[in-house]
């Protein structure tokens, strides 16, 4: 009998749940950042005290992340130079998402400690997502599942062509 359910298959998603329960060892937002392969760790772009990054386990298509170098959680440690750049970067991550994806709004924000709903609260990073009305749905409610329309890389790609262009020297 047929119901009428039909199937929405996800494989990568066993990647997230698989890592749930073997965390890696230290902090990512400092061992990625040091090593050399920028598109398999989603690094878009890096400035000079903050870097741009693809959340690996996005809340929409294309979430990125940016991130200052100096490992703290504490917000008061960044200093001027580095809250500027955070904005400068939110700013040009922006004006990228307007290029290759139009969206209608944005979501940016820092989550602060984990009661703030940090998922790696030791280091700060700051959110910036693209939004579309009606990008969300029953699935995240009911299902426990987000529906991401493109594959990763296809993102990168074409997130990377467009920072390459705008930071140009």
């Amino acid at each position: 009998m047929q119901t009428g359910i039909k199937k929405l298959w996800a494989p990568w998603r066993m990647t997230y749940i698989s890592k749930l329960s073997g965390k890696e060892e230290g902090c990512i937002f400092c061992s990625k950042p040091k090593q050399q392969n920028d598109k398999d760790n989603l690094i878009l772009y890096r400035g000079k005290t903050a870097f741009i990054i693809m959340n690996l386990y996005p809340y929409n298509n294309g979430h990125c992340m940016v991130i200052p170098y100096k490992h703290t959680s504490d917000f008061t440690d960044l200093t001027d130079e580095e809250m500027l750049e955070l904005m400068q970067l939110a700013k040009l991550t922006i004006k990228v998402f307007k290029k290759v994806f139009n969206p209608e709004g944005f979501n940016t924000g820092f989550n602060l400690g984990r009661a703030a709903g940090a998922g790696i609260s030791q280091h700060i990073h700051l959110h910036v997502l693209p939004r579309w009305v009606g990008d969300t749905n029953f699935m995240p409610v009911i299902g426990e599942t987000r529906v991401i329309g493109e594959h990763i890389f296809d993102t990168y790609d074409k997130l990377k062509k467009v920072f390459d262009e705008e930071t140009k020297a």
